[in-house]
């Protein structure tokens, strides 16, 4: 039980002293910087959002802009909010 209690203590002695990081030791790197992440998210955006408008024409319904959305978005969330404050009551 002491060997045990030892061995715990040498391993939170050495995570709490090493000088660097997990992913220093296994050599670790993130496959994309944020930048790339943060790019890849904008088209991603971006190509749902032609893709729902390209089928709204084929439907003669109105395109919608990316304010539009994130405004219905919104609005959703206040509602949810609303109807789960109601239900708490």
């Amino acid at each position: 039980m002491v060997a045990l209690a030892l061995l715990l203590l040498v391993f939170l002695g050495i995570g709490k002293w090493y000088p660097g990081s997990g992913a220093d030791v296994l050599d670790w790197q993130p496959t994309r910087s944020y930048e790339d992440e943060i790019r890849l998210e904008i088209e991603d955006i971006d190509e749902m959002l032609e893709a729902s408008n390209e089928r709204r024409r084929r439907t003669g319904r109105p395109e919608l802009t990316e304010d539009q959305v994130r405004l219905e978005v919104e609005e959703h969330l206040m509602e949810q909010e609303r109807a789960r404050d109601l239900k708490d009551k």
